[in-house]
């Protein structure tokens, strides 16, 4: 069931079971469009959006209530691009490695992606003469992919368009299950497209990482859903693919590689986490009992880190114009009077305004010009990236999670 409030919905029957079953698990209030980059002159005022999270106790997964306009969230103007992290596509060219190898894939294959983005990830193959094909719904991203000489299609991918396309070897999904209202109906897709002896293989954020580290920052509107694999087992299931094994990732935080297929194989990683989960309670709602009051006293500690080191005289920037450092710094009201900007790699957000905090986007070359005193992390979960590349810079960082800290 559906209720439309003010331009977005209100859902209430899970994305991936259909039962009418959650209960709250996190409320952060009306929150901005994390990746709504604007214009220091745009004429139309900012929108917000309740921002919830529940819990289904039919089938464990965690999910937000509430579905902002698709239009809104992956317009003409967003601004994600993967290919700006290095150790992003190089973790990718990896996997794609890995798969040509032991999947066999040749001129004879299909490599299908969902959400392929600017090509980061399928043009890996295509350099091993491996023939792919691209989904992704965002013009800019999609534009940039077809320069690179890849094969796409600028559309949401759903079980109806997937009737329509090629049956593949390889079905990849990084970090886009998440981003999907119709969670069902995009998995039953996949199932549809996937070859007899074909794989799907699918990255997400893992939620046990999610709580245990309290990276609420991932939590936004474009985010529908948060898995663990106690409700990815059921949903590939519900869909007629078996999962058969799992990875554990260091990416993101905290991730898990799926691997889903049409037959049944052994499966003893799934099964080790699926007891892991059982013993720590994942499947049952009080596992998430506080995460909410954990999620207020890191902010809590974050302004009061902040605002010492402001009030002692340093100059503090910011390092990550991403969704999740929009969510950090609305969720914790850090703004202006704590920080003087924003810088990021991605030239498409240079010169814009972080949504909600009026903070300026600039170039990352501005840190090792003007030498700040500290700088934020919001993108803490490429730290070691980050920092490698800034040999120019001479000041310290500040990483707020899992606890607001100042690196040694």
């Amino acid at each position: 069931m559906t209720t439309t409030v003010n331009t977005h919905e209100v859902i209430t029957a899970c994305r991936a079971c259909g039962a009418d079953d959650r209960v709250e698990v996190l409320s952060l209030g009306d929150m901005p469009l994390a990746d709504g980059l604007r214009a220091p002159d745009a004429a139309e005022p900012e929108r917000r959006f309740p921002l919830t999270v529940d819990f289904c106790r039919a089938c464990s997964l965690v999910q937000i209530q509430e579905n902002v306009p698709a239009d809104l969230l992956f317009g003409e103007d967003y601004p994600y691009y993967s290919s700006f992290s290095d150790a992003w596509v190089e973790h990718c060219r990896e996997n794609a490695l890995e798969l040509i190898d032991t999947r066999s894939l040749g001129a004879n294959s299909l490599v299908t992606e969902l959400a392929c983005n600017d090509g980061y990830f399928l043009r890996h193959f295509a350099e091993h003469g491996v023939p792919v094909l691209g989904i992704d719904p965002a013009p800019g991203p999609a534009a940039a992919a077809r320069a690179a000489g890849l094969d796409v299609r600028e559309e949401f991918f759903t079980d109806a368009l997937a009737a329509e396309l090629p049956r593949a070897d390889v079905v990849l999904g990084n970090n886009v299950l998440a981003h999907v209202p119709d969670l069902s109906g995009f998995v039953a897709g996949i199932a549809r497209m996937l070859k007899d002896d074909g794989v799907a293989m699918i990255e997400v954020p893992y939620m046990r990482d999610l709580v245990e580290k309290c990276a609420f920052d991932t939590i936004y509107h474009e985010h529908h859903c948060y898995f663990s694999v106690s409700a990815l087992d059921r949903l590939f299931a519900a869909a007629g693919l078996f999962l058969n094994e799992v990875r554990r990732l260091p990416t993101h935080g905290g991730s898990l590689r799926l691997y889903a297929e049409k037959r049944q194989g052994p499966r003893p990683t799934v099964d080790r986490l699926l007891d892991e989960e059982r013993e720590l309670g994942m499947d049952r709602a009080a596992y998430y009992e506080g995460f909410g009051e954990r999620v207020r006293d890191l902010c809590r500690d974050l302004v009061a880190l902040l605002s010492r080191l402001k009030g002692e005289g340093a100059r503090i920037v910011a390092y990550g114009a991403a969704a999740k450092g929009a969510m950090l710094l609305n969720a914790a009201g850090v703004g202006p009077d704590l920080l003087e900007f924003v810088v990021d790699r991605n030239v498409h957000k240079h010169g814009l305004l972080m949504p909600g905090v009026e903070l300026l986007v600039r170039d990352t070359v501005v840190l090792a010009e003007e030498q700040p005193d500290y700088v934020l992390l919001l993108a803490w979960n490429h730290a070691p990236e980050i920092i490698a590349q800034q040999t120019e810079y001479h000041g310290r960082y500040v990483v707020p999670v899992p606890r607001p800290e100042v690196l040694a």
